[in-house]
């Protein structure tokens, strides 16, 4: 008797969360405010980088035409902008992951799918009902745990996630953050931005050799600021393949194992 009365406040909660659905709609909103942060970080990824390259393609020809001396002091910076780079890569991908999780959402809570997961659950549950049988409706239930995944997994997920990221990641999120939104300006207008020119050859000299204080403050700007910059973007980095991969990945295996051992725990005995 208290197995079928588990039995039938199972069903209940499975119904009931098809389709009042008190938790889709904070869901979604807790998705998208992820996708505002990945895509947040990445055009600060893009601003620094574009500094970077900046400064990296500088060039100081002090001949006249370009024949002779040719300096590219830029090219130390080729390490920190492939870091540049790839931060901005996993922001796309992490961008693209929040995306595909709201796009799970919509399906998981479209009424087909609610349609489906109610149907599939009240016949699981008859079949257990009716029968002695520990076998009932076991050819059902593989069917009926995808189901269950479909419909809830992606929102319940969601909601953890997100709980995990405001009391765990949101500070250092944001400090992360702040720092990379504020390098471009801290290090752009330093005199990295032109070529040195010139008529003639002592011109050209002359303005390359007064344009070497300001190119030295603004390299060492940059060589200053990399480290702090590196440990950021290593943060930022970790924290969304952390909530974009192996949260979602964790979540999924102890959903699926949840239903699993439920339903193996309420199969009546012979």
């Amino acid at each position: 008797m208290l197995r079928r009365l588990t039995l039938l406040l199972l069903a209940a909660a499975v119904l009931i969360g098809c389709w009042i659905t008190p938790f889709d709609r904070p869901a979604r909103a807790q998705i998208e405010a992820g996708l505002q942060r990945a895509l947040t970080a990445f055009a600060a990824a893009r601003a620094l980088g574009a500094v970077i390259s900046v400064a990296q393609g500088t060039q100081l020809d002090v001949t006249p035409g370009g024949f002779g001396v040719s300096l590219a002091p830029g090219q130390a910076l080729q390490p920190l902008n492939e870091l540049v780079d790839r931060f901005g890569a996993i922001m796309l991908v992490a961008s693209v992951a929040f995306g595909i999780q709201l796009l799970l959402l919509n399906i998981g809570a479209h009424a087909f799918v609610s349609w489906l997961v109610s149907a599939a659950m009240l016949l699981w549950l008859l079949l257990r009902w009716r029968s002695g049988n520990a076998r009932a409706g076991r050819w059902l239930q593989p069917l009926l745990v995808a189901l269950l995944l479909v419909r809830f997994a992606v929102p319940l997920s969601a909601l953890a996630n997100e709980a995990i990221y405001r009391t765990f990641m949101a500070d250092e999120y944001n400090a992360a953050l702040t720092t990379i939104e504020k390098s471009p300006a801290s290090v752009s207008g330093r005199g990295l931005e032109s070529n040195v020119g010139g008529e003639g050859l002592v011109e050209r000299i002359r303005n390359w050799w007064k344009s070497l204080p300001d190119m030295k403050a603004g390299y060492d700007a940059i060589l200053n600021a990399a480290s702090d910059w590196t440990a950021k973007m290593v943060r930022l980095m970790a924290l969304f393949i952390l909530q974009t991969i192996v949260l979602p990945i964790a979540f999924l295996g102890a959903a699926w194992w949840t239903i699993r051992a439920a339903m193996s725990g309420l199969a009546p005995g012979r």
